[in-house]
């Protein structure tokens, strides 16, 4: 079995199963045996089932030999007792069958035999510990309810008829209430058992949104690095294929670019699979730093000398104060829109404009007309753009993208910067 797997499965029993009821190794531990079979006695419930025959026999030949004792009883009521109790007797085995109906069925045999009681007791001591409390307060009620007449009819020769009546209320009444007590305690196991079992499943689902979160954000850092770098490499080597005419100078500089944008893109991707082996966010690793918006000059020269013609309105007065995250968040919208226009819009004049102050928020504009020739469409188109809208959500600002009047697109974020 695999570790997944083994994560997956329920916890198995793992106590003395001969120490504990049947019915709650059935419970806690439901692949033991088929639901629709009955759990097989432990030793523990051959002990109890013995032990409640002893005592249902015990009391039962009690009654039965103050019978004759009683004044004003028939022979034939004596027999009759007699023989309904040691029937009820034999009946306690199956208790755990049919513990309601077994209860039900001994209240109009108790009217008739005094030797059934200890048999009735276990009856319903065995119903209010297997079954829920509307069978009890109908079966016990019922019971209770009866017990008056059977001592009106039946009087006992020794006690009074209030304080028999008061001693056996509330001896049944303890009887039900022992066995509540039992049912309350392995119902508070098996509980326990769920909350168990219910908080494995969460803290497991947890571990695995935690996985699928890092591998989203890795996928995204993978995505918003490689992608721009790549973009050179298809650029320059497209130039090269198209253009076997060129000169010594610009097949030198198209291959410095490819050879310094590979290179980097290898570096990029190195340290993302490092992050990735580690298990450590990109700020956490031993890596570069992360670009900030003070990397955006570097970015707009780097597009330059690929041969694109990118106009930079920076109006941000001090770079360095705008916060890690959002300046972060706003470079790879400009990094994003820039290998979008080299793209779809090749050969068009971009235009990245950066505003903002402390207070008012951080707003980076991406702008370029339409291609002067149809540009045919590219594979995975979109995708970079869901991402950085879910970065800019984020980081608390949000991310407009669309086409333009004049046939041109635009991508527009908006984030925040908190004044110091």
């Amino acid at each position: 079995m695999s570790d997944d797997e083994q994560a997956r499965a329920p916890i198995q029993f793992a106590g003395r199963r001969w120490l504990f009821p049947s019915a709650l190794v059935h419970e806690l531990d439901p692949d033991s045996g088929a639901f629709d079979r009955r759990p097989r006695r432990t030793a523990r419930d051959w002990v109890v089932d013995i032990s409640c025959f002893l005592l249902a026999v015990g009391i039962g030949l009690a009654a039965a030999q103050s019978l004759p004792e009683k004044p004003g009883l028939p022979h034939s009521l004596v027999v009759l007792d007699q023989t309904l109790g040691a029937l009820s007797c034999g009946a306690v085995w199956l208790r755990r069958r049919w513990p309601a109906g077994l209860a039900a069925a001994l209240v109009p045999v108790g009217l008739l035999s005094d030797s059934s009681g200890g048999a009735a007791m276990v009856a319903l001591f065995t119903l209010a510990v297997h079954r829920p409390f509307r069978y009890v307060a109908w079966i016990g009620g019922v019971d209770l309810a009866l017990v008056p007449l059977f001592y009106w009819w039946r009087p006992d020769p020794d006690l009074p008829y209030l304080v028999v009546v008061l001693f056996t209320t509330l001896f049944t009444v303890s009887i039900t209430g022992w066995g509540m007590f039992v049912r309350s305690k392995r119902m508070l196991m098996l509980s326990l058992r769920d909350r168990a079992h219910r908080a494995e499943t969460e803290a497991r689902l947890r571990a695995e949104q935690a996985q699928r979160l890092a591998r989203e954000a890795i996928a995204r850092e993978m995505h918003d690095v490689l992608a721009h770098r790549l973009t050179l490499l298809s650029v320059h080597a497209g130039a090269l294929e198209f253009r076997p005419d060129a000169s010594r100078e610009e097949i030198a500089r198209a291959a410095g670019v490819i050879r310094e944008s590979s290179h980097e893109a290898l570096q990029d991707l190195r340290e993302i699979i490092g992050v990735l082996r580690a298990g450590e966010s990109d700020e956490s690793s031993g890596g570069r730093p992360q670009p900030t918006l003070a990397a955006l000059d570097a970015l707009v020269a780097e597009c330059r000398a690929a041969g694109m013609k990118v106009t930079l309105d920076h109006r941000v007065a001090d770079p360095a104060a705008v916060p890690a995250s959002v300046g972060r968040t706003a470079y790879r919208i400009a990094q994003e829109a820039l290998t979008n226009a080299r793209k779809h819009a090749p050969g068009t004049e971009v235009t990245v404009r950066l505003t903002g102050a402390p207070g008012d928020g951080l707003t980076v504009t991406v702008t370029n007309p339409a291609p002067p020739a149809e540009v045919p469409p590219v594979p995975g188109s979109g995708q970079g753009l869901i991402g950085l809208t879910e970065r800019a959500t984020l980081t608390g600002g949000h991310l407009e993208h669309g086409a333009c009047p004049d046939g041109g697109f635009e991508v527009r974020g908006r984030l925040p910067w908190p004044r110091p």
